[in-house]
């Protein structure tokens, strides 16, 4: 039966640390010191802002950083409302309330909001291209719906991870009150439509109009995935990645990696139980391949020397050099040929002998026994090793997540 592909639509402003930054997204970063990117592959990532369109990275260009287009749109958007609700303030004799538009881009109640947009896992996924054309449409078509109060500021199409995705940000905003626009969440999805949950009931944490926007996103999103053929799994997981802050997103990825490829291992890694069936097992097949290769050694060392003696006889006495009737040549040549039967016909028999005497009981099992005590020998010296490696590759993989814990850039 074939298994559905997962939606992964996470949503965060803000994690342990603050506000997301979106150098992250653009690699605006040392791309060197984020072990779960792949410098090699970062060539590859697309990116889109709304102030200078779409660009991959390229040497012989400059483009503004995700950050720079970001703190340009706050300031063209919002410094209005910023200026004249500063102007009030002063009037009202609050000047330290006073703020900027960089200052809002650093309040997790104004700064952009952040989407990780996935379709499957590090066990099967689409192509980057398919994922690519799903979330254009998709973005178009919150454009189109909600686009005087949603702004899509900017996007990243992430091809140097475990799996292609794309992280996005945006703002929803919508007048102040003051006839300026001013970013602020639940006001704009108001005026955008989107109802509570439970309209019966009043708004809550768990209650609130970006619960019932995150679920028109996620049924619009598969009804895209859907239509471009997909067979996708409906169900939301509950407690998922949906929950998860970004960094836990990215490193939950990654131990998954880390599970399969430690899984692989230890799968294709000798256990200790199985070695002495193992080495049981090439004993008794080295013992038969052994008796084989010295009996027919035992046959051909027997009889070599002694034929090579009848035929230098035999070349010798039948030679016309030696003046032998060629009556008397034919009979010594008939003697010696039967003589030479008579000495293979020997050898067979001690060939015989000497299978049937490796094949006794007591002498199999002790050459058995000696042959598997050094296979097994060979066999816990190479378990060992691989469990050696098997704990430092582990070991070294816990200590790199936890530096990325610490110096992972968002």
């Amino acid at each position: 039966m074939k298994t559905p592909l997962t939606l992964t639509r996470h949503n965060a402003r803000a994690g342990k640390k603050g506000v997301y930054s979106p150098k992250h997204n653009d690699r605006s970063f040392d791309v060197d010191h984020a072990e779960h990117i792949d410098p090699a592959k970062t060539a590859l990532n697309v990116y889109w802002d709304c102030m200078q369109g779409t660009h991959m990275k390229d040497p012989d260009r400059t483009f503004m950083t995700f950050e720079e287009v970001e703190s340009q749109f706050y300031r063209i958007v919002y410094h209005e409302s910023v200026e004249a609700q500063n102007e009030r303030n002063i009037r009202n004799r609050h000047p330290e309330r006073n703020r900027t538009t960089e200052d809002l881009l650093k309040d997790r109640r104004t700064c952009p909001e952040e989407t990780i947009l996935q379709i499957g896992n590090i066990s099967g996924t689409v192509p980057a291209e398919t994922l690519t054309e799903i979330v254009a449409t998709f973005f178009s078509e919150l454009t189109n719906r909600y686009g005087e109060y949603f702004h899509i500021l900017d996007w990243a199409l992430h091809l140097d991870e475990t799996t292609p995705h794309i992280q996005e940000r945006h703002v929803f905003d919508c007048e102040d009150g003051y006839g300026h626009r001013f970013p602020q969440q639940e006001k704009a999805l108001e005026m955008m439509g989107i109802e509570l949950p439970d309209p019966s009931k009043p708004k809550s944490k768990f209650n609130n109009r970006k619960m019932t926007f995150d679920k028109i996103c996620r049924d619009l999103l598969l009804e895209i995935c859907e239509n471009h053929d997909l067979y996708m799994q409906r169900e939301v997981t509950s407690g998922g990645r949906e929950y998860l802050e970004k960094q836990q997103y990215i490193l939950q990825a990654r131990a998954e990696e880390l599970a399969k490829a430690e899984a692989a291992l230890e799968a294709a890694t000798l256990k200790l139980e199985d070695v002495e069936a193992i080495s049981a097992e090439i004993s008794e097949a080295a013992y038969e391949k052994a008796v084989e290769v010295v009996t027919e050694t035992v046959q051909a060392e027997t009889v070599k020397s002694d034929l090579a003696i009848v035929e230098d006889y035999k070349k010798w006495v039948t030679s016309p050099a030696r003046g032998t009737p060629e009556k008397t040549r034919s009979i010594i040549g008939k003697a010696l040929d039967s003589v030479r039967s008579q000495m293979k016909k020997a050898a067979s028999k001690v060939l015989e002998a000497v299978r049937a005497r490796l094949h006794e009981p007591a002498v199999r099992e002790a050459n058995t026994t000696a042959i598997r005590t050094t296979a097994k020998e060979s066999l816990l010296k190479k378990l060992k090793e691989n469990q050696e490696r098997l704990r430092t590759e582990s070991a070294g993989s816990k200590t790199a997540d936890r530096k990325r814990k610490q110096n992972i850039e968002h």
